[in-house]
């Protein structure tokens, strides 16, 4: 018999690294090659969750910056591109 399907439900609880480093280790075994089809589709789903999750702790990230950046009378004082010159 199979393996059992894993389970994404421990993604929520991952750090952006932790799942930064599983999604790196999925695709580095996605291009060997080496996977069978089967199995190659259950972490190809896992590797979107982790996407997905390192998405939405980015997008969290930027909105704690953009919040940092308020001028002392709390009026906003503006956005600019974190990798600004």
């Amino acid at each position: 018999m199979s393996e059992p399907t894993q389970s994404n439900d421990d993604i929520a609880a991952m750090s952006f690294e932790q799942a930064l480093d599983q999604l790196e280790k999925i695709v580095a075994s996605l291009e060997t090659g080496d996977v069978p089809l089967n199995k190659s589709i259950e972490i190809y789903e896992r590797g979107e969750a982790l996407k997905l999750h390192c998405e939405k702790q980015l997008k969290a990230a930027e909105n704690r910056i953009e919040k940092i950046r308020l001028d002392r009378s709390g009026a906003a004082a503006g956005t600019e591109p974190l990798d600004a010159e």
